[in-house]
């Protein structure tokens, strides 16, 4: 979906306050979906997703996965085909294979066909016709759970007592949010920590000033990127999440860098979203999620499976 987050979904205001009652509409749909039979695969299944509106580190941590378990099993990701995500499906095909249906269980039955014994999916904890193996639930810790309140009020999907059913929790960001881990340790202990961490930095001159662009859930969080690291920001271009980039928004970037002399600087899902020839005198910051203590979530993950 093409959003830009209201900025009342961070806070408890007058705007959120009003909404409150429609929040009904996203209690039921949550009722009826719990109320389905969950399919149990042979195959066995990892869903990283999140109760959060937004981007949260999904694709990431499952490359991430994919890099830890992939000489232990035949792996394959199963992301749900949305027309507006093909950046999030080329991301996960340049580390394995895909598959994605419009339906997960029509991408876990080809999966089994082929012969795959573990299946990553992106996202998908809201499917609840799927009874999976491990269920991981994303939060970034900068914006945690935002005013509290479910959707359209605020950002969350699901009330946070689901949490107690999910395998664990994992918090993507540049700091530990003490007053939500607090709230996130009532319903599960289980978590875990990660942060973005460049690979690529010897591609930029960081002397040099930039302009940056990207149509991410968390453009916040690749401004903070950059800044840790001494990028010298000078101009920025923030577009919906998932937006299809047209011919005139790269003049537009292009004109701007120009006039300033600057660099120009997107993520890596933005790069796969620009057409070749649109890519010129563009780079991208390549990422990967570290994780504290790597060792014990390694473990954790080979004793579930």
């Amino acid at each position: 979906m093409k959003i830009i987050k209201p900025l009342y979904l961070n806070d408890k205001n007058l705007i959120s306050l009003l909404l409150t009652p429609f929040t009904i509409f996203t209690i039921l749909t949550n009722f009826c979906k719990n109320l389905l039979i969950k399919k149990k695969y042979k195959i066995k299944t990892i869903c990283v997703g999140n109760i959060y509106v937004g981007g949260t580190g999904k694709t990431s941590l499952c490359i991430k996965i994919n890099k830890i378990l992939k000489k232990k099993f035949k792996t394959v990701f199963i992301k749900k085909k949305y027309l507006d995500q093909f950046d999030e499906r080329k991301m996960l095909q340049s580390h394995g294979k895909l598959i994605s249906d419009e339906n997960r269980n029509i991408s876990l039955d080809k999966a089994e066909a082929k012969k795959f014994n573990l299946a990553i999916l992106d996202d998908g904890l809201q499917d609840k016709r799927i009874d999976y193996d491990i269920s991981i639930a994303c939060f970034n810790s900068t914006y945690g759970i935002g005013n509290g309140f479910l959707i359209p009020a605020g950002p969350l999907r699901e009330r946070l007592e689901i949490l107690k059913k999910y395998s664990a929790i994992f918090l993507v960001g540049k700091k530990k949010n003490k007053k939500l881990l607090q709230i996130l340790k009532k319903f599960n202990d289980k978590i875990f920590y990660c942060n973005y961490v460049p690979i690529n930095l010897k591609n930029f001159n960081r002397n040099k000033s930039y302009l940056y662009f990207c149509g991410i859930g968390n453009p916040e969080e690749f401004e903070n990127t950059l800044n840790k690291y001494k990028f010298k920001i000078s101009k920025k271009f923030i577009f919906p999440d998932h937006h299809k980039y047209t011919n005139e928004d790269l003049k537009k970037i292009q004109k701007n860098a120009l006039k300033k002399k600057l660099e120009i600087i997107t993520t890596e899902k933005d790069y796969k979203r620009l057409t070749k020839n649109n890519k010129k005198n563009i780079k991208y910051l390549k990422v990967e999620l570290k994780i504290e203590n790597f060792k014990k979530f390694s473990n954790f993950l080979k004793e579930k499976i």
